[in-house]
């Protein structure tokens, strides 16, 4: 019997009547203004404005057609594209950038540039965590690889004086963090969600009291890492919007341009990742084909570790420039919840990384502008996004079959 999914339009619709209460019952006039050029670029595109009542009117209604045929779609059995997800986020985005901004001047440039950049460890934390639960493992250690991997890349960095050493450090930092969840999750078949939290209220006890004993009496010496400078693409960057964003950045940044299609291509298209995907869906299967399940989950946790190490090297190393006890400020979960939002595809947990970064960026944004909407809302916009996505789109996706679930070889 087929089933309809009602998440995706009833969360579009809520979507449409905030941005219609903005639109008719808390309307604005004036111009918002977006300026597209960059000092960098070779080419200036100028500012451009839009009449802010009319523009969020337009976009109101576009987004109440688009919310009308998600409905239609579903009560007929009608497959709902992502297409329809992406373009309503984006006109809803502009509507909601249009009304906080009138009067007012948005950077798309440094508003696309400042998420990517905070983005960049919930890539790699989604990167891990995907691994993690396609191969059968819960890893809701993420947080703690992030902080354990930001504190030794500072200290390594700060004694070496190499960036590049320190990123080596945060990567075995983060494998260290996943054995210890491989160890009790795999071979003594504690619970991996048991594991996970105990581990990420270890370690940020354990950083806080070396950074409070250890770092901070000798922050010259352990606390003051050399930072990853960032690298122009000659050309590539000069491109108006895109040019700044993309392609002068940091060389996580750039390792994280090739860690994504890399995972997606290894997780889909080759040897390794058929016997992954076969242990994390059915390992009695795969052991009855030869496949070591319990090593197989081992030495991918260690791996998905190490990917979220990097994450975790680039709070120290490419943005703050210094390790400050829970720096991470949970991302590690946000990391998580793009793992489930993307259904765990290394792809689509990218992208649900990158709306969060957005909505990070947004926040910021939006204080500058002098957005009439509350402080305190706009520090809860980030997650408040975060929770609507995955409740929308996480039902519509399973989880593989046999993550959380220890194997016992009979």
């Amino acid at each position: 019997m087929r089933q309809r999914h009602w998440k995706l339009p009833i969360t579009l619709a809520v979507g449409t009547i905030l941005i219609w209460i903005m639109a008719f019952a808390f309307g604005r006039d004036g111009t918002s203004t977006y300026r597209l050029g960059d000092r960098t670029s070779a080419i200036d595109l100028g500012d451009i404005g839009v009449p802010t009542a009319a523009t969020v009117t337009v976009c109101a209604i576009l987004l109440a057609l688009m919310t009308a045929y998600a409905f239609w779609a579903v009560a007929t059995y009608r497959r709902v594209g992502l297409w329809l997800s992406i373009v309503f986020a984006f006109v809803a985005v502009f509507a909601f950038l249009t009304w906080s901004a009138a009067g007012g001047l948005v950077p798309v440039t440094g508003l696309l540039f400042g998420a990517v950049s905070l983005s960049v460890p919930l890539v790699f934390g989604a990167l891990g965590g995907v691994i993690g639960e396609r191969v059968g493992v819960v890893n809701v250690a993420i947080e703690a690889q992030f902080l354990f991997a930001a504190f030794t890349s500072a200290i390594v960095a700060s004694m070496t004086g190499s960036f590049v050493l320190g990123l080596i450090a945060a990567m075995l930092a983060g494998a260290l963090v996943g054995s210890v969840l491989a160890v009790f999750s795999i071979k003594y078949l504690v619970d991996q969600v048991i594991v996970g939290v105990v581990l990420n209220v270890l370690i940020t006890g354990l950083t806080s009291f070396l950074h409070g004993a250890l770092l901070n009496p000798n922050a010259e010496a352990l606390n003051s890492p050399p930072r990853f400078p960032r690298w122009a693409i000659p050309g590539l960057s000069e491109i108006p919007i895109i040019g700044p964003v993309v392609f002068n950045q940091t060389l996580i940044v750039y390792l994280m341009y090739i860690a994504v299609p890399l995972v997606a291509w290894g997780l889909y298209k080759t040897r390794w990742g058929l016997r992954l995907r076969a242990v994390g869906e059915h390992p009695q299967a795969a052991d009855t084909v030869g496949i070591r399940v319990n090593p197989t989950r081992f030495w991918n946790v260690l791996l998905a570790g190490a990917i979220a190490g990097i994450g975790g090297a680039y709070f120290t190393l490419g943005s703050v420039g210094s390790f400050d006890k829970e720096m991470t400020g949970g991302l590690g979960f946000i990391a998580l919840a793009a793992v489930i939002f993307g259904g765990w595809d290394p792809v689509r947990a990218t992208l649900a990384a990158l709306l969060f970064g957005f909505t990070t960026n947004l926040e910021t944004l939006l204080t500058n502008l002098g957005s009439p909407i509350p402080s305190e809302f706009m520090a809860m916009l980030p997650y408040i996004v975060t929770i609507l996505a995955v409740v929308g789109f996480a039902g519509q996706v399973r989880g593989p079959a046999a993550a959380g679930k220890p194997y016992i070889k009979g």
